[in-house]
């Protein structure tokens, strides 16, 4: 079943304060920048929204064009996304979401209990196709016939359904899920949808993320 887990949000007070510097007349003492961001983290977990810095975060979060919402790349966002190998070819398109590290079929294929990695959607047939290639795979001598191994290895791989499901950490920015967020929130995938409904939980989502700009 898609989800995500492990979920550690970074730089969220230091960024929205950072959002004013535009209209900085000088830069910021350290102690000034400190107290800023201690008094945003504040407000937030206080959910106390009209701090003006957040309220100058949300009005440039939501504007329309103009890259005013570019301070939402300081907002960093690391998780454990598992995902049907359908959706990981659809997430690779974003530059800005990176692999941190995932687990792997090309390393693992053998060892997976293949029937139990797969979601509702994968065929039963391709499933049972795939498993008795792994059989067939893990019964043969890889010193006494190489070749006939390796390209064993390649017949599993080529043939593990699309609805099978890995995991991987991944690292992103909250400018890069309002993205995902506006892009796909009504796709075909319920991959998809699990992931923008765990935006949506995040630190001011609403006011930053799936508000009004998306």
């Amino acid at each position: 079943m898609a989800k995500v887990d492990n979920v550690d949000v970074y730089g969220l007070p230091q960024s929205i304060y950072r959002s004013g510097y535009p209209m900085l007349k000088e830069a910021p003492t350290r102690k000034e920048f400190i107290e800023n961001s201690i008094e945003i983290a504040t407000a937030i977990t206080e959910k106390n929204y009209d701090n003006p810095h957040i309220q100058r975060a949300i009005q440039l979060a939501q504007s329309n064009g103009g890259g005013h919402d570019q301070f939402l790349t300081g907002i960093h966002v690391d998780f454990d996304l598992t995902v049907s190998n359908k959706c990981w070819v659809e997430a690779e398109r974003y530059r800005f979401i990176d692999f941190i590290s995932s687990m792997s079929s090309m390393h693992r294929a053998a060892f997976f209990k293949i029937g139990e990695c797969c979601n509702e959607y994968a065929s039963k047939d391709e499933i049972t196709v795939a498993e008795a290639l792994q059989e067939k795979y893990n019964s043969i001598d890889g010193k006494e016939f190489p070749d006939k191994k390796k390209s064993a290895y390649l017949d599993l791989l080529y043939n593990i359904p699309s609805g099978f499901e890995l995991m991987a950490g991944m690292t992103t920015n909250y400018r890069c899920l309002k993205n995902v967020y506006a892009q796909r929130n009504n796709h075909r995938l319920p991959d998809w949808h699990v992931v923008c409904d765990w935006i949506k939980t995040l630190p001011l989502a609403n006011e930053l993320i799936t508000g009004g700009g998306c």
